[in-house]
């Protein structure tokens, strides 16, 4: 046989070595700077909670490259919670491509961490994560264990944090998933609704759409189709709001798959071919087989026997290949079925051989009497030790009370009428307080939505729309409707951190700038070592100040129209927010304005001012507000700067 040349060998070792650096090169160039300067904030402020550290974080916990570059960082930066976040996060791509054994050594690196941190939270969020993975796997007994010792730990806790919290219901969703897979549906319901409704109370969309989901399943075992089809749709809707592409293909497949069961193949069809494409697009394996098989299913119905057969087969081979056994169980027991309806018996024999065989496997009788006996000691330890807690702190109450019945019944009266003196004088404060805030919110806001804006916005939008600029519409309309998404956003809270508000006013400004043919020169300059995440300020303070230097600055001037916001470190105390556009000034602006027919009376820098004067109260030191006109050498006017300066404590 003819050997390679030594030539060629080195040629392709260079070809290997050339190839290695491009993608190291190109692996670098993916961290961007923004994405940087996040980890080094989070790392700076150590947030030790998941919902701390997920916050900042956003959609980057997705991108496989930038959270392993965070893991790098913070076991540098010997920041072990963040690691752990990091590698959990890892995990869970992983798990979602059907990449188990990857996603199992991720979770349980991840949760070395979490010991080392003595940090009970990702603790309790990385065994259950674990949980996951093995369920997914069909490992019913190793799923149960992980998920058994997150609740037992998570519940020694007596006040949990919301994270912990949602730990605990991401327990009880595994449990019951387990009850699901052992045909106990009643008592996967009813740990379903434990979860759902602890869920609703800490208003987390995401597990009230898992938990909706899982009790549809439920009802669908039980065949209750149309209260199956309810939650659903309920699920359905949460992955709307959400975004959820996952969920919305979930959610998806089981409506087909109770179409199917309705005998409306059709309206099933429909729904999933789209599905499908989306589940494959996704890289989920475990998805993309289910609804391959469903779509066999349908096809069968509708006697489409050759495309039943194709899919029916590529989802059973996807499951096989990924250790799928449930799945692989429903695929075999559909080809059973379309092969007797072909009247080819002995391959529909085969076929249903092999799912019981798998069926049998997965439910076998070791594995119920393994899940019971652990799920009744559990709840029977639990049990009883909630009844010796409640023993003991009756028997000391009962001591305590009568030792001291007389003198504890006197100083109870008397702290209970105090306190509710107190309580009354420091509400009617409260309530005063609140009143207050919502008129200014709701005159912000007002402010920040008004008619004009978004009148003429929409009237520049149409105008691309009228020219068949259609790139440009789609991109303004995208930039309009997340405008206004950010305002009504933050037009709810309190406070946002200055990065928020910087995103908003670009935004708004990219809307302004549409009716102004792109003249403006807008730019925003941050100081080098500030950290915008930290700084918080009131929600929507600067729009009203950039809609004042647009409107009696910018809009009388011909040509080279510019506005600038530096955000800059004033000193220990303060920072400082210069806007300086180059606009006619302030006295030129008002001579104009008198000899206007229509006046636009401008209201929002006074409701800024008198927000950001209540918002001080929280802090040591005070806001303030300058506006100063700038002249050139001639005493012209040409332009006005606003300084605000911000307090940091």
């Amino acid at each position: 046989m003819h050997q390679p040349s030594k030539r060629y060998i080195i040629q392709l070792r260079l070809y290997l070595l050339v190839f290695l650096f491009s993608f190291n090169f190109i692996s670098s160039q993916e961290i961007s700077n923004s994405f940087k300067k996040k980890v080094d904030s989070i790392i700076h402020n150590k947030p030790e909670t998941y919902i701390g550290i997920n916050s900042v974080m956003g959609s980057s916990k997705s991108d496989t490259i930038l959270m392993k570059y965070f893991s790098d960082v913070a076991a540098l930066k010997k920041y072990l919670s963040g690691q752990c976040y990091a590698l959990n996060q890892l995990g869970t791509k992983y798990r979602n491509i059907s990449r188990y054994n990857k996603a199992i050594k991720y979770h349980k690196l991840a949760l070395e961490k979490a010991d080392e941190a003595n940090n009970l939270e990702l603790k309790v969020f990385s065994l259950n994560m674990l949980s996951v993975v093995y369920r997914r796997m069909d490992a019913i007994k190793t799923a149960l264990d992980y998920a058994q010792e997150a609740l037992e730990l998570a519940e020694t806790e007596k006040n949990p944090s919301i994270g912990l919290q949602r730990s605990i219901n991401i327990s009880l969703n595994g449990i019951g998933n387990i009850y699901q897979s052992l045909k106990q549906y009643d008592l996967a319901i009813e740990k379903f609704n434990k979860s759902l409704n602890s869920e609703n109370n800490l208003h987390n969309r995401l597990g009230l759409a898992i938990n909706n989901q899982n009790v549809g399943e439920c009802y669908e075992e039980l065949n209750n189709l149309d209260l199956a089809l309810n939650y659903y749709r309920k699920s359905l809707a949460l992955n709307e709001e959400m975004d959820n592409e996952m969920g919305r293909i979930i959610c998806h497949n089981s409506i087909a798959q109770v179409y199917i069961k309705q005998k409306k193949n059709t309206q099933a069809y429909n729904i999933l071919i789209p599905t499908l494409k989306k589940a494959k697009k996704l890289g989920d394996n475990y998805l993309t087989s289910i609804v391959l098989i469903n779509t066999g299913w349908t096809l069968m119905d509708l006697q489409q026997y050759e495309q039943s057969e194709a899919n029916l087969f590529e989802g059973v081979q996807l499951a096989s290949k990924h250790k799928l056994q449930g799945t692989q169980a429903i695929g075999y027991k559909l080809l059973s079925e379309l092969y007797s309806k072909k009247k080819e018996y002995e391959k529909s024999l085969f076929y249903f051989k092999e799912s019981k065989n798998i069926e049998e496997n997965l439910a076998n009788e070791t594995n119920i009497r393994y899940v019971n006996d652990i799920l009744f000691k559990y709840d029977t330890e639990k049990k009883n030790n909630q009844i010796a807690i409640l023993a003991k702190e009756n028997e000391l109450v009962r001591i305590k009370l009568k030792r001291n019945e007389n003198t504890i019944l006197i100083g109870a009266l008397l702290l209970s009428l105090l306190a509710l003196i107190l309580y009354i004088l420091y509400r009617q404060f409260q309530l005063k307080s609140e009143k207050k805030l919502l008129t200014l919110e709701q005159s912000m806001l007002r402010s920040q939505m008004n008619p004009h804006f978004l009148f003429n916005s929409l009237n520049s939008i149409k105008l691309y729309i009228i020219n068949n600029e259609k790139k440009n519409a789609v991109y303004y309309l995208n930039k309009f409707s997340k405008l206004v998404r950010k305002i009504l956003e933050a037009s709810s809270l309190k406070e946002i951190s200055l990065a928020e508000e910087l995103e908003t006013v670009e935004l708004y400004m990219n809307i302004e700038n549409i009716r102004f043919s792109n003249e403006i020169d807008f730019e925003i300059n941050i100081e080098e070592g500030l950290d915008i995440h930290a700084i918080k300020i009131p929600s929507l303070i600067l729009q009203p100040f950039l809609e004042n230097a647009i409107w009696h600055g910018l809009s009388s001037k011909k040509d080279n129209k510019s506005i600038k916001i530096d955000i800059l470190k004033k000193n220990d105390y303060f920072n400082t927010i210069c806007i300086t556009d180059n606009g006619i000034g302030r006295d030129a602006s008002e001579v104009i304005k008198k000899n206007k027919v229509l006046k636009r009376k401008s209201i929002g820098i006074d409701i800024t001012k008198e927000r950001l004067e209540n918002f001080s109260k929280d802090y040591q030191n005070t806001f303030e507000v300058k506006m100063i006109d700038l002249f050139d050498a001639e005493k012209k006017p040409i332009g006005t700067k606003v300084l605000i300066t911000i307090p940091t404590i």
